[in-house]
């Protein structure tokens, strides 16, 4: 039976042999709780009997296409460890860009909805970051159409003591009135299913990943109902797919023409970010 780190390491690449060398890396580092650099220092470091049996499992259900971030039950957005389980969309890093952009314009004081929160990560980091940086008394609202989300971010919550409204929203149907609204919709194309990873499609929401046809249909519904759920010179901040910017630029303007309407890449190069302030 493998005892070494590096023995593991190869058994996983050879049992799960459709499964990333980097998914298996996280999976293997998290468990032994090991940084990315004393994960390569450590290749000789002989695991004990009960680290093997929990390897063991962890490789063959990556092996059966299993998320990484399902089997440890959470993942890492901006540093902050967020809980995850099936039924709830896997942070991205992606994400984290969004949050950075948002900080910059938030205020103490101002009332923000996370809206489509998933896992609650974009609540926890934007009001965890808010602190540091001396903005205080958010008034906090997360939002999701599925109860398995909410559940989740409502643990996630509570792990970093934050007070939040939790309300379950088709959209914005039903909701008050902010200063920022902050989300992360579902925007892939139905179109772009063949080229995903199947990883993703295997495991994570069709509700939380698919915008329709051409992937704007939750946009369509938030530019008919946004003018009710925002405040004198509120603001919206969201992530869209890279292929998108024109169609939402276009839609925008049509349906927004009084907001000021601001497009952003991200650290890649690609379009992914947009900032609305309305004017009135």
């Amino acid at each position: 039976m493998p005892k070494t780190l590096k023995e593991i390491r190869i058994k996983a690449g050879e049992t799960a042999e459709d499964a990333r060398p980097e998914d298996i890396d996280f999976v293997l580092s998290e468990r032994l709780n090991l940084t990315p650099s004393e994960y390569e220092l450590k290749q000789d470091l002989v695991l004990t009997d009960d680290q093997v049996k929990q390897a063991n499992k962890d490789i063959k259900k990556l092996a059966k296409g299993v998320s990484p971030q399902y089997i440890l039950g959470y993942a890492w957005f901006l540093g902050y460890k967020i809980m995850v389980q099936r039924g709830v969309l896997i942070p991205r890093f992606e994400t984290e860009e969004l949050v950075e952009w948002t900080l910059e314009h938030l205020q103490s004081g101002d009332s923000v909805l996370d809206l489509g929160t998933g896992s609650g990560c974009i609540t926890v980091a934007l009001s965890q970051e808010a602190a540091k940086k001396g903005i205080n008394d958010l008034d906090l609202t997360i939002s999701d159409i599925t109860d398995t989300a909410l559940r989740t971010a409502e643990e996630n919550l509570l792990t970093y003591q934050i007070d939040a409204l939790v309300r379950k929203a088709n959209v914005l149907i039903g909701l008050g009135k902010f200063d920022k609204i902050i989300s992360n919709p579902p925007y892939i194309k139905e179109s772009e299913t063949k080229v995903m990873d199947e990883n993703v499609l295997q495991n994570e929401p069709k509700e939380a990943l698919f915008g329709g046809k051409d992937g704007l249909d939750f946009y369509r519904k938030f530019a008919e109902q946004v003018r009710d759920h925002l405040n004198s010179r509120g603001e919206f901040f969201m992530e869209f797919g890279f292929s998108e910017e024109e169609e939402l630029r276009a839609l925008f303007a049509k349906e927004l023409p009084d907001f000021e309407i601001e497009f952003k890449k991200d650290m890649a190069g690609k379009p992914r970010m947009v900032h609305g302030r309305w004017q009135k």
